[in-house]
């Protein structure tokens, strides 16, 4: 497993390859019993899921107060909470209660610290006063179309703070992106490519400029049936 990270340039203490090791073995577990992912090999699982997670650690810190939106595949957030450095305050959403008692668990077994996971949709979170524009950093990995993700994200942040999308190479949906962009008030900030397994793959550093409309995010299910394109 080491060697596989440090081939990304990711360096590890011992006690985290150790936590890697030990999460590894429960996701295999969990995997055969309720299909988590078709990914069973472990070299695979390390690097489409584990590298992938924490390879945001090669471009930005990660500190303050991080929210993990749709959290259920476990990714990136426990990969980010092993690697944390700062005791980073991670809040963890999905609208399902029995995926978010599935996180508890995953939680608990890992003896992570200063985690919480809540039920509750994003169209929700949004206008709920303890949770919008109080958060440094959200990520999001593999979830949905950009201008919908953007719309149930940019409201969460903190004027001038970050949020990261995993995604996939593709300029068209980037390009595609721009009206949501404008009427949330955030852009770009900047782009960091890479390669995983051949595959092209893109971290977006996503900026909010100015506080966003109180009438973001719309009623539920609205931003995915009419996303802001």
């Amino acid at each position: 497993m080491k060697e596989i990270f440090s081939q990304f340039n990711i360096d590890l203490t011992q006690k985290q390859l150790e936590l890697f090791e030990q999460f590894l073995k429960i996701f295999i577990e969990k995997n055969s019993q309720i299909n988590l992912s078709a990914i069973r090999d472990e070299k695979e699982i390390i690097e489409k899921h584990f590298v992938d997670s924490i390879i945001l650690k090669n471009f930005s810190s990660i500190e303050w107060k991080v929210l993990d939106l749709w959290t259920w595949w476990w990714f990136p957030w426990i990969p980010l909470k092993i690697v944390d450095d700062f005791n980073t305050e991670f809040t963890l959403v999905d609208s399902v209660w029995k995926k978010v008692n599935a996180v508890n668990e995953f939680i608990d077994k890992l003896w992570l610290t200063n985690i919480k996971a809540i039920q509750k949709r994003a169209e929700e979170l949004g206008h709920d006063t303890e949770h919008r524009e109080k958060y440094n950093m959200v990520v999001s990995r593999a979830t949905a179309y950009l201008p919908t993700l953007l719309e149930y994200v940019i409201p969460l942040l903190s004027i001038w703070w970050i949020f990261v999308a995993y995604k996939l190479d593709d300029d068209e949906e980037i390009k595609r992106s721009q009206k949501a962009l404008n009427l949330l008030n955030a852009e770009i900030a900047v782009i960091k490519k890479y390669s995983l397994n051949w595959q092209k793959r893109a971290l977006l550093f996503i900026q909010k400029i100015w506080t966003t409309h109180k009438k973001y995010p719309r009623t539920i299910w609205e931003p995915l049936k009419n996303p802001l394109i």
